[in-house]
């Protein structure tokens, strides 16, 4: 199912990038720019966020995270101009 109509991403192609390991993305801003675009409307980060979590049950996307979460991560969304 298309996930991105933005840059017509599937949920096929955000499960192959989760990879588990150091390089393995925490954010969907990292799901982007491992799939090689960026966030434009922004509206499936939440269905990417909701695959990540699905896929990878017991990662905390913010561990480690040097700043308050809620701005940092709404920063990394914020659509493309």
């Amino acid at each position: 199912m298309i996930v991105c109509s933005c840059n017509v991403l599937s949920d096929h192609d955000v499960r192959g990038c989760l990879n588990p390991g150091v390089d393995c993305p925490r954010t969907p801003a990292q799901v982007y720019r491992c799939l090689g675009c960026s966030p434009q409307c922004g509206r499936c980060a939440r269905t990417i966020r909701s695959i990540m979590d699905a896929a990878l049950p017991g990662i905390d996307a913010c561990a480690g995270c040097p700043t308050a979460c809620e701005t940092h991560h709404a920063a990394l969304l914020e659509p493309a101009e």
